[in-house]
């Protein structure tokens, strides 16, 4: 059965997309079957983390999430970018990135239109039933909406990253008491 793994903060800038994506690549480099999704479709940017500008080629999470594609034909194989460096992959190591798009018009849909949360719940499921995956890591949008607390209640674990100041400790105990309600 698939772990899954959300990475989250309060606020942006705290470091979860470089974080998920070493998660994620340490964790494939091992030899398992890992995918990286990147829910902060808002503001998209784990991406870049594994060589893709902003061209990026083929489906997105906002494909899927619009009913343009299967959740699968939106992950992009990633695991040349971990092989070319020092750690390499281990036999059977596998990882996938499904990325959120990052041009202008598909996040300004996003921001006006939104998109039905139990599709992502779905997504979730399908892809780690089609790639049969080990792991799964998400990569949150910050705060909490109906997209984070999803992706916090279906995860095994929860990586809470936060800048050392007062408001992060206050939004990050919040995150912390939300987490444990939701268990």
């Amino acid at each position: 059965m698939t772990k899954i793994v959300s990475v989250h903060s309060f606020r942006g800038g705290t470091g979860k997309s470089n974080t998920s994506a070493n998660i994620a690549a340490l964790i494939a480099a091992s030899g398992r079957k890992v995918a990286v999704m990147d829910t902060d479709i808002q503001s998209p940017g784990i991406h870049a983390l594994f060589g893709f500008d902003t061209d990026l080629p083929g489906r997105t999470l906002n494909n899927y999430l619009w009913g343009d594609c299967s959740i699968v034909e939106a992950a992009h194989d990633v695991t040349d970018v971990v092989r070319a460096t020092n750690v390499g992959v281990a036999d059977g190591g596998q990882l996938w990135l499904v990325p959120s798009s990052i041009k202008a018009s598909d996040i300004a849909r996003v921001l006006r239109q939104g998109y039905d949360v139990e599709v992502l719940n779905d997504g979730v499921r399908e892809l780690a039933s089609g790639l049969d995956l080990d792991v799964l890591v998400i990569d949150t949008h910050p705060g909490l909406n109906e997209e984070t607390l999803l992706s916090i209640t279906i995860s095994d674990a929860l990586v809470l990253l936060m800048r050392p100041d007062k408001q992060d400790y206050q939004g990050t105990a919040v995150t912390v008491d939300v987490a444990r309600r939701l268990e």
